[in-house]
């Protein structure tokens, strides 16, 4: 979100990453390249293929394209001057170059926290974690042998979540708190403004069909039971009283599954069989392209936020649900911050749990929300407030992110480490 805006903040980009037909389940948008400014130069490179990897029982892309990225990276600061590398992914593994090049080349570098990395969670609550305890344990491994290192020797670090630096200097004593920020990814105003151009047909629901379209575009897991739950029971209970009004509306619950199309399991529609709604409910668990899930946003007729029970959740889907003008049910925990973004905004309405909440505590607040978005006719917007939220645009967030690359550029550059 912030390479458009770089350059007009003093910084030149060069992206380095892996080609999009490396990555198991990535879901390749051609309109994608339309975000990034035309000049600002990109390095591919490869990654071990999967279907060899995975006969040895490894489909980690951090682990099948650390190599590449080691070398590639190696051959880019070698050849030009490099002021910061900026760590931004998910894919953690590939974080464990930061002391090598910090070390090999004397360039600083950032880490962009939007996940945690090492996470006892699920350890702590039972809950499933995605992909399975067998694979998340093993990335949890590499999490242990390599996180201490990684962080106590970066510049700064960046987090979405304010969980995650409290999580972070408690792990990590001698971690400065000058050292931690917190910045959420920017609203992408200016990919809502070029979408009408893309005229991108989606393919989720029909919107001539006379129905109403309820979205939600994210992904599931275990830790979502208790905010879908609350909000299916609270769909039956309603529809038991009303049920002529529920004979419209349909609920699409995208990209719920991080798994390859092939191997993608629904995980939303079995729970709204158990409270016999299924007829209202359409699991589509394979990812779609980024433009096509905006359109979905766009071209919906109510938006649903569902949030984790792991208070520290924070999600980055709620800036594009924004900018999509449609009205919004939040369900989340009471901690997590897009409760106080919506209300802040007035973009929405969040219904909140705590962490020992039940579904029937939440009921008559959910119907209650509910009943006002059956209310609302077609093309009906929110009153935001877009002055209260022009700080969350990806054009602000990029202004705090230059300073503190500025910040990071400015420190000595040390070499030792102590774990």
């Amino acid at each position: 979100m912030a390479l458009p805006y770089l350059e007009q903040f003093g910084w030149e980009a060069h992206v380095l990453a892996v080609q999009p037909d490396c990555i198991e389940a990535g879901i390749e948008d051609p309109f994608l390249s339309k975000t990034i400014p035309s000049h600002i130069p990109i390095t591919y490179t490869k990654a071990l293929p999967v279907q060899q990897t995975r006969k040895l029982g490894l489909g980690s892309l951090g682990l099948r394209s650390f190599p590449y990225l080691l070398q590639a990276g190696d051959r880019l600061l070698q050849q030009q001057k490099f002021d910061l590398v900026f760590f931004s992914n998910t894919v953690f593994t590939s974080m464990a170059l930061g002391p090598r090049w910090r070390k090999r080349f004397g360039v600083p570098y950032i880490l962009d926290f939007q996940d945690p990395w090492l996470n006892d969670y699920y350890k702590q609550s039972g809950v499933t974690p995605p992909g399975g305890r067998f694979k998340y344990g093993f990335s949890q491994l590499q999490a242990k042998l390599l996180e201490p290192k990684v962080v106590i020797q970066a510049s700064h670090i960046i987090s979405v979540s304010p969980a995650y630096p409290q999580i972070l200097q408690r792990r990590y004593p001698s971690l400065n708190s000058s050292q931690l920020t917190v910045l959420p990814f920017g609203a992408p105003k200016t990919d809502f403004d070029l979408l009408p151009s893309l005229q991108i047909q989606q393919r989720i629901f029909d919107i001539n069909d006379r129905k109403r379209h309820w979205v939600y575009v994210g992904r599931g897991g275990e830790d979502m039971a208790l905010a879908l739950r609350s909000l299916f029971s609270a769909i039956q209970a309603d529809r038991c009283q009303n049920p002529e009004t529920w004979q419209t509306v349909q609920l699409h619950f995208v990209g719920t599954s991080y798994a390859p199309k092939e191997l993608a399991t629904k995980t939303v529609e079995p729970i709204a069989q158990e409270f016999g709604i299924a007829d209202l409910v359409t699991e589509h668990p394979q990812r779609i392209p980024y433009f096509e899930a905006l359109q979905v946003l766009a071209e919906s007729d109510a938006i649903l936020l569902i949030g984790s029970s792991d208070a520290g959740y924070t999600a980055s889907k709620l800036y594009p649900c924004i900018l999509a003008q449609k009205p919004i049910l939040a369900i989340f925990h009471q901690q997590s911050s897009v409760v106080d973004i919506l209300r802040h905004c007035h973009a929405g309405q969040a219904i909140t749990f705590a962490s020992n909440s039940k579904p029937q505590d939440l009921t008559a607040s959910i119907i209650r929300e509910l009943r006002n978005l059956l209310t609302y006719s077609k093309g009906w917007q929110p009153p935001t407030n877009w002055t209260a939220f022009e700080p969350y645009t990806a054009f602000r967030m990029t202004a705090k992110l230059r300073q503190i690359f500025d910040q990071s550029v400015a420190q000595p550059v040390l070499y030792s480490y102590h774990a």
